[in-house]
């Protein structure tokens, strides 16, 4: 199976780590994963006041932080993975990699807000649920 894991240094996406580490059928070396993060823009004023190459280098910076440690967590159970870091909206954008990466299942953890913040809010949970077709395994 390959398996897309969307991570966002949270506590979720650690309680979604820890779920993998207890399901020996999620996490195995018969299948093949991708870890991606996806952070939002920075607003237009501050990349054009900090220039290109400053706001490469801080979502590449940013985007290693969040990566690395989920990184060594699965090599620490001897799996390889693919790293993909992202900018744009995260929601569609986790979708749209879901879709068409070849994906067999999407695995995130996700913040378990009611309805009435997701209704006000929005959530990034809610986007990859609305626009992806692949199948979904939420962990809270």
């Amino acid at each position: 199976m390959n398996i897309l894991l969307a991570v966002d240094g949270s506590p979720y996406t650690k309680k979604m780590l820890a779920y993998l580490a207890t399901h020996e059928e999620l996490l195995g070396s018969q299948h093949t994963y991708t870890v991606l993060t996806v952070q939002a823009p920075l607003p237009a004023r501050a990349r054009a006041a900090l220039g290109k190459e400053a706001v490469d280098s801080y979502h590449s910076e940013e985007a290693d932080k969040i990566l690395a440690p989920v990184c060594k967590f699965l090599a620490r159970h001897a799996l390889q993975t693919k790293r993909i870091a992202k900018v744009g909206p995260v929601g569609e954008s986790i979708a749209k990699l879901a879709d068409s990466g070849g994906f067999d299942l999407l695995v995130m953890g996700s913040h378990g807000h009611g309805a009435l913040t997701t209704l006000v809010t929005g959530s990034v949970t809610a986007q990859v649920l609305a626009h992806s077709k692949l199948p979904v395994l939420l962990v809270r």
